[in-house]
């Protein structure tokens, strides 16, 4: 099911965090998948890495169309022709580890939500001239939350997603949500590899049930 890019952005302050993860096995990918619908997530980002990773996408974007509410996008790209290529297999959003201005003209030919990464506040402005109706902090763990405090306090109309240096702790989502971000990317920090080892999914799942609790007890 299509999504309006009003209604991805809707999902994804509602739920709060939006996993970001990759694997090169597809039967893991569609386990975490499993486990991280079962946790309560609603936007789910597959990046772009390693060399099967349009293969792996494409069967996953097609195990997914048993969850009618779940959204999936694509993360890591930086040109049109990729973006192309996941857009054909089922990617209903587009994110960039950086502001890639081409792509913001791909992204209002094809109607699709696109999350330019940006890391200064002239990034940011930047981005929300091109047409970015929400943005991705991005490197996290090297901006801190002080650099999105800086953002929303001079442009509160920006929605803020910060990626990377976020971790599935009541500490640490506070002291993001508390800046005004409207959402976090998590992914090393909530897909430890030994879950993924021991195929331990139900502690997965339990562990994002969780982080979603805890950011709905901040925002409370």
């Amino acid at each position: 099911m299509a999504h309006h890019k009003s209604d991805i952005i809707e999902i994804m302050e509602h739920t709060g965090m939006i996993p970001v993860f990759n694997h090169k096995n597809i039967e893991i990918a569609r386990k975490v998948l499993d486990a991280a619908y079962h946790g309560g997530v609603r936007v789910f980002e597959f990046t772009n890495r390693g060399d099967n990773a349009l293969e792996v996408f494409t069967e996953l974007a097609a195990y997914a169309e048993k969850y009618e509410d779940l959204i999936l996008g694509i993360g890591t790209i930086f040109d049109e022709k990729t973006a192309q290529n996941y857009l054909d297999k089922g990617a209903q959003f587009i994110v960039s580890p950086a502001l890639v201005e081409e792509l913001a003209s791909f992204a209002h030919k094809n109607d699709v939500l696109w999350i330019p990464g940006c890391s200064t506040v002239t990034e940011v402005y930047r981005a929300t001239r091109l047409g970015a109706e929400i943005i991705k902090a991005f490197p996290g763990n090297m901006l801190g939350p002080a650099f999105v405090k800086a953002i929303t306090s001079v442009m509160p109309w920006v929605k803020v997603m910060p990626t990377g240096g976020v971790s599935p702790t009541k500490e640490n989502l506070n002291d993001w949500f508390k800046t005004g971000v409207s959402c976090v990317g998590m992914g090393s920090q909530l897909f430890k590899k030994e879950y993924l080892q021991t195929e331990n999914y139900q502690e997965l799942s339990r562990v994002i049930a969780e982080t979603l609790t805890i950011i709905k007890n901040i925002r409370n």
